[in-house]
């Protein structure tokens, strides 16, 4: 799947706008969007799980993974939390501890007074002057100083229990915060290898699909665009939309809409993709999100025979972008729950104008139409154009397991484009060789 919609993007770029695809060089080979479908390799191996299977995997440990470092950047700021002065614990410890300091001050004073009670005690009884009033109250004077210590011994034998309690209390929270935040590491590493084992099983999946012929070319699953303007100004965000309309006479329960976006400078010397921004929203997930890197502008589905879904979509062009030329290329991709497959055997070619900023983005709001292939790389002039690039003209072979197009046979496409193809071959080229080594 990932070489069979680069194959048909090759052609149809070398169809429409060879100088888009000749100065595209290893910048293009590495940008370029080769959609890896889960329509690609959904049929079953026996004993294997599918890779639609794999890909629902492959999401469940990745939000495992998320919820991972969520629990682990938690955990950490709990103990944070617990060694902080400030915490409850140790602000109760700090308490307790002056407690038991102001504890032991008072029983040091409290039996200096029980000694300097005894001293005038004894002053008193050998002092003959003394009187029996004066020998009573010395004497009830020690008495109370005496209970008086005995409050502060007990004092600060519970002021002591106290504080040895708050710190021990402390102490164990700090312990427990830290015992926390190691399994919470423990847990991390252990999501970040399961959902790393989850994509190597995808990616060997989809890899060992790329020989299967079970998916089937579906000219009956139709993608239509709507509203992208002939003329797109640099520092502008421009909306259109992609309708996937089931032609079939079965429910076809995964439509994935391909939407891939390219430009070069007017005369293909400079690689725009960096430019370009491309997202896509739906009335099942109105956010915007960026079209994935394999090209796939989200799900829809399950679609029934003869209904129709709209997808969005959003390209923005960044303000620093110069006059040139772009290209938006549309196909879709369907997986059945029984591992059933395929795609449109047309990927279709919408050329544009990029002008400079401060322009105003427009042109015809219905796309013309032309089988002919550009001899030129000039920009198009006054609307958008649509090449669809057929796999079923020359086909001499099965559809690859991805729902898209048949591959290899479209290189064997008119004449007129053979010199402009030897380009996108070796851009194929160069993408497979990344695509299997995993760049």
């Amino acid at each position: 799947m990932k070489i069979r919609r680069t194959l048909a993007t090759a052609v149809a770029l070398a169809a429409t706008a060879p100088a888009v695809l000749l100065a595209a060089g290893p910048a293009f080979a590495d940008a370029a969007a080769a959609p890896s479908s889960s329509s690609s390799s959904a049929s079953r191996t026996e004993g294997k799980p599918s890779v639609a299977e794999l890909e629902r995997a492959v999401a469940e440990a990745r939000k495992a993974y998320e919820d991972a470092v969520a629990a682990r950047s938690a955990a950490y700021q709990a103990l944070e939390d617990a060694l902080s002065d400030t915490s409850p614990l140790a602000v109760a410890a700090a308490g307790a501890r002056q407690k038991a300091e102001d504890a032991a001050t008072a029983k040091t004073a409290a039996h200096q007074a029980v000694a300097d009670a005894q001293a005038h005690v004894d002053a008193v009884m050998g002092d003959e002057k003394a009187t029996d009033d004066d020998r009573v109250a010395a004497l009830r004077a020690l008495a109370e100083a005496r209970t008086a210590a005995d409050a502060a011994d007990a004092a600060e034998t519970a002021a002591d229990a106290a504080a040895a309690a708050a710190v021990e209390a402390r102490d164990d929270a700090e312990v427990e915060a830290s015992r926390a935040y190691g399994v919470a590491q423990t847990a991390e590493k252990a999501a970040k290898a399961n959902l790393e084992a989850a994509e190597k099983a995808l990616a060997d999946a989809e890899e060992d699909a790329g020989d299967d012929e079970s998916c089937v070319a579906e000219p009956d699953l139709a993608v239509s665009v709507s509203g992208l303007p002939g003329r797109v100004a640099a520092g502008t965000t421009v909306d259109f939309s992609v309708r996937l309309t089931n032609r079939t006479r079965r429910t076809l329960d995964e439509v994935r809409p391909f939407v891939a976006v390219h430009a070069t400078g007017t005369k293909g010397e400079r690689d725009l993709d960096d430019l370009l921004k491309l997202q896509w929203s739906s009335a099942a997930s109105p956010a915007w999100k960026n079209v994935d890197r394999n090209g796939y502008a989200g799900a829809v589905g399950p679609l029934k025979a003869g209904a129709h879904a709209d997808v969005a979509l959003r390209l923005t062009v960044g303000s620093g972008a110069p006059a040139g030329q772009g290209v938006a290329l549309t196909a879709g991709d369907y997986v059945n729950d029984d591992g059933s497959c395929g795609g449109t055997p047309d990927l279709t070619v919408h050329t544009f104008e990029l002008v400079a900023a401060g322009s105003t983005s427009g042109g015809a709001a219905k796309p013309t139409t032309s089988t002919a292939p550009r001899t030129s790389g000039g920009s198009p002039q006054g609307g958008t154009s649509v090449v669809p690039v057929s796999a079923t003209t020359t086909r001499t072979g099965t559809l690859a397991a991805t729902g898209a197009p048949s591959a290899l046979p479209q290189l064997a496409l008119a004449s007129g484009v053979a010199v402009a193809l030897g380009a996108g071959a070796t851009v194929v080229a160069r993408r497979r060789r990344s695509a299997r080594s995993g760049a």
